[in-house]
């Protein structure tokens, strides 16, 4: 895009220069986030700002590798070398992304404001975007303006990059740039001069920038299909010596040194130069480069076959005698796959793994692990065994259960035909782990039993102290006290004598979350202590677990600064950490609080954070689904059931409480709240009668306050907890209170608008109107009008509806985030929608408000009041 007059791109370029004159003025960091397609200027609109911005800001740049399996912390790598000192001295050595963050913020400090640009980070490793959310998330505090580029449609809903992306505040401290294709008009400009039909032009390259430039440059009779022909066309001109380097250079991801260059090509410097010349290649400091990544592949995948495995088996035998005498194992490991080199691939691959593994980039880890696997036929079968352990493990950090299933049940039947009866244990043990976080919580409870029942038959060592320390933590799952403490005991015991310190704390950690659930201040000492050591111990993972559990007791006991602490404290321990499992239960947790406190936005924010990362861990995701669910069908959405529904398809086959009992009550909620008085009887007895098994306080007194709500009349249940027992007992004044103290203001604002005086049923309707719970306000009112009542408020919503005939509930929230400027691609993320719903939303919104467009329909909301109140 370089050669072409740089086209509607101003608005964005003058964002990038506002956002670095506040890092000046105000000495505070910021984020710009620029995203687009795949040739769409991305690159050429930073270049543009850093060639006008030299003057003002120091500069650091870095990009990141289409590898298949990219190098832990390999972008960072041309920062430090710039850098130098402490910060290439921690990426060599392959510090922490904590400490690797830390040192990068440090440099960030100095007088003159630094911009540092990371350039496609969808193809980051896992560890450079632990060191890149750090370092976002402390940036305020250095004079620097962190910028990064990437593409939306290279990340999957899976994509650890989409997890970031939705933790950024929205706030002034993140500015977000999505650069558009060109227009008909900008296209028109470009192909005039050069004789081109600008209307087939644009029909067929759809505006890209790239796609134009490439078809142009080809200067061919009429235009390429596709920009492969396009850049096959352009690499034609050039002499066969210098396709012959282009053709090299095409099979290595993102650039290639020059002393690299020489083993792959053995061609004349003027070679170099005339693809330099051309316009297909640039240099990149000591190395060269495609000018862009699509014509990359284009080149790579024309080539045949046979010359393609010669070109990767002299770019392995390069890497191997390089100058400086490291080898780089991701990109040995690449380039074995490419070759077809299966002794190279399982020499190289695991080695890349391990190290990703000790760098926290363990989604990086797993997939060096699967490529080992995929070239594993000759591999002794222990070594083989070792590769599945390897993979199993390093899947399962990484919430890929499916995966990590079957990498332990082929493991197992290796160490079972070998009858190796003590791995064979210890593998049953993590299997059971691991089928327990994939949903299926009977085939754990069974697997763990069978664990325990083959290691006692052994001699006893550490494999078994581990067996009953997850069978105390699978007995702790299914809220069954008695056992999760009996066995956890046990595990205490048995680790202790072996002074094997991180079982003991796995043990600790689980007795603690039992009795702290249970109301046992002696619970909450032992969580402490256990947080305490394993920090202290550097026991990353034990520690990521202990917060873990700790904020499931809080949260679900509503002791709301407690937990607020831990929530707090434990995302950011496992961010520095890089434990993305615990992570994303946590991020769970802190959107279960907001919820309870009455913060709803805050809430699905973050509850479409965790449903935009579908793990099968059913825990987290239930609990986002329940967040979503409820908050619509309290505003009267007609879209509620889908979420609770999907939370209830979940948690039935577990058969745990702690999955059953939310979702229940929500669904038990939803049917009270749509007058479904058999509904709500059908949904909770059966969860009703395994919470009083378990004799669970909070989610006995839920579930038994919704049915007494429809008239269902039964015994108090005698394990309650205060603000249920009190309304259950009659009492909503005191229910009021207790809920007040807990800091959960639509519990309170329920009780209160259920009593029988005037002034308390007035007073709850008001706080319920204020919360945006549209449908549960009328159907209390409703309720109290039948009893009698007068003078109660109607909500801040009926003069709204007034001017504004014939929208819905949802056409109202969809047009606050039109008014705020977002686009439906954006509104259907934060609504959890399709982008095809939204889109029938806003056409609806503008006929029905006679609107010529999306700006006159939200100015024309803002004057009428339509917004007051939305959103809620």
């Amino acid at each position: 895009m370089d050669a072409a007059p740089f086209l509607e791109r101003d608005e964005e370029l003058a964002a990038l220069w506002q956002t670095l004159r506040s890092v000046e003025r105000e000495r505070r960091g910021r984020v710009a986030l620029v995203a687009g397609e795949a040739g769409v200027g991305k690159s050429e609109l930073l270049r543009r700002f850093r060639e006008q911005a030299e003057r003002s800001a120091r500069f650091l740049w870095a990009a990141c590798e289409p590898l298949h399996t990219p190098r832990p912390l390999g972008p960072l790598l041309d920062i430090a070398e710039v850098v130098g000192g402490e910060l290439e001295a921690k990426v060599a050595a392959g510090a922490a992304p904590h400490d690797v963050a830390v040192t990068i913020l440090r440099e960030l400090a100095g007088q003159r404001p630094t911009v540092m640009v990371m350039e496609d980070v969808h193809w980051a490793d896992e560890a450079t975007l632990d060191v890149l959310r750090l370092v976002m998330r402390r940036v305020e505090r250095v004079p620097a303006l962190i910028v990064t580029s990437l593409r939306h449609e290279q990340m999957g809903r899976t994509h650890p990059l989409r997890l970031l992306l939705g933790e950024l505040p929205r706030s002034r401290f993140v500015t977000r740039l999505d650069i558009a294709c060109l227009s008909r008009d900008a296209v028109t400009a470009l192909a005039t001069p050069a004789a081109v039909d600008p209307d087939v032009l644009y029909a067929r390259t759809g505006g890209n920038p790239f796609f134009v430039t490439e078809a142009i440059a080809a200067a061919t009779d009429g235009v390429p299909e596709t920009v492969r022909d396009a850049v096959l066309a352009r690499a034609a001109r050039l002499s066969e010596p210098a396709r012959a380097l282009i053709d090299a250079v095409a099979v290595i991801p993102h650039s290639t040194e020059v002393w690299l260059l020489e083993t792959l090509a053995e061609v004349p410097p003027a070679c170099l130069e005339e693809c330099l010349a051309s316009g297909m290649l640039k240099p990149a400091g000591d190395a060269v480069a495609f000018r862009h990544e699509l014509a990359r592949l284009a080149v790579q995948e024309s080539l045949p076959p046979d010359r393609k495995v010669a070109l990767n088996r002299r770019a392995l035998a390069g890497l191997l005698a390089a100058p400086d005498g490291v080898r780089d194992l991701a990109r040995l490991a690449h380039h074995a796959e490419e070759a077809g080199d299966a002794d190279a691939v399982c020499r190289y691959a695991p080695a890349a793994a391990s190290r990703a593994a000790v760098l926290g980039a363990h989604r990086e880890a797993a997939a060096q692990y699967e490529r080992a696997l995929r070239f594993s036929d000759g591999m002794p079968a222990d070594e083989r065994a070792d590769i599945f352990e390897c993979h199993w493990r390093e899947c399962f950090v990484t919430g890929l259960y499916e995966d990590a299933i079957v990498s332990l049940q082929r493991g197992l039947a290796h160490h079972r035909a070998a009858a190796d009866r003590l791995k064979e244990g210890d593998l049953l043990r993590a299997l059971s782990q691991t089928v327990w976080c994939a949903g299926g919580a009977r085939a754990s409870k069974d697997g763990a039993l069978a664990a325990v029942t083959l290691l006692e038959s052994l001699p006893m060592g550490a494999e078994l102290a581990r067996a009953y320390a997850h069978l105390a933590a699978v007995f702790n799952d299914d809220d069954d006290r008695d056992p999760a403490i009996a066995w956890g005991e046990r595990a205490l015991e048995l680790a202790e004598r072996l002074q094997d310190r991180e079982t003991m704390l796995h043990a600790l950690a689980t007795v603690g979350a039992v009795q702290l659930d249970a109301g046992d201040p002696q619970g909450e000492e032992k969580l402490r202590l256990a947080l305490a050591t394993a920090k202290r111990e550097a026991l990353h993972e034990q520690a990521g677990r202990t917060y873990t559990l700790a904020a499931a007791a809080t949260v679900r006991r509503r002791a709301g600064t407690l937990a607020r602490g831990y929530v707090h404290d434990g995302r950011a321990y496992c961010s520095d950490h890089g434990l993305e499992l615990y992570r994303l239960y946590l991020l769970a947790y802190q959107a279960r609080l907001d919820f309870d406190q009455g913060r709803w936005n805050e809430a699905v924010e973050g509850a479409i954070a965790v449903l935009r990362v579908p793990r099968p861990s059913t825990v987290p995701r239930i609990n986002a689904l329940v967040i979503l669910g409820l908050s619509r069908a309290r505003r009267g959405d007609p879209e509620h059931l889908p979420p609770l529904e999907e939370a209830m398809a979940l948690a039935e086959p577990t058969g745990e409480l702690q999955r059953i009992g939310p979702a229940a009550a929500a669904l038990a909620e939803a049917r009270w709240l749509a007058g479904d008085e058999q509904g709500v009887h059908d949904i909770t007895a059966a969860a009703l009668e395994l919470a009083l098994q378990r004799r669970s306080a909070w989610m006995a007194g839920e579930l038994a306050d919704w049915r007494r709500r429809v008239g269902i009349v039964e015994p108090v249940p005698d394990v309650a907890a205060p603000p249920y027992a009190a309304h259950l007992a009659g009492d909503p004044a005191r229910a009021a209170e207790l809920w007040t103290e807990l800091g959960c203001p639509y519990e309170a604002a329920l009780a209160r608008a259920e009593a029988d005086e005037e002034p308390s049923v007035r007073q709850g309707l008001e706080v319920l109107h204020r919360l945006g719970a549209r449908q549960t306000a009328a159907v209390i009112a409703r309720q109290q009008r039948r009893r009698g009542a007068r003078r109660l408020p109607r909500g801040p919503r009926q003069s709204a509806r007034a001017n504004a005939p014939g929208l819905t509930a949802r056409q109202l929230d969809v047009l606050v985030l039109l008014a705020q400027g977002l686009r439906n691609a954006d509104i259907a993320d934060r609504l959890f929608l399709s982008e095809k719903t939204v889109d029938h939303h806003v056409s609806a919104i503008l006929r029905k408000r006679d609107a010529p467009n999306r700006g006159h329909a939200a100015a024309t909301a803002l004057r009428l009041g339509l917004l007051e109140g939305a959103g809620a």
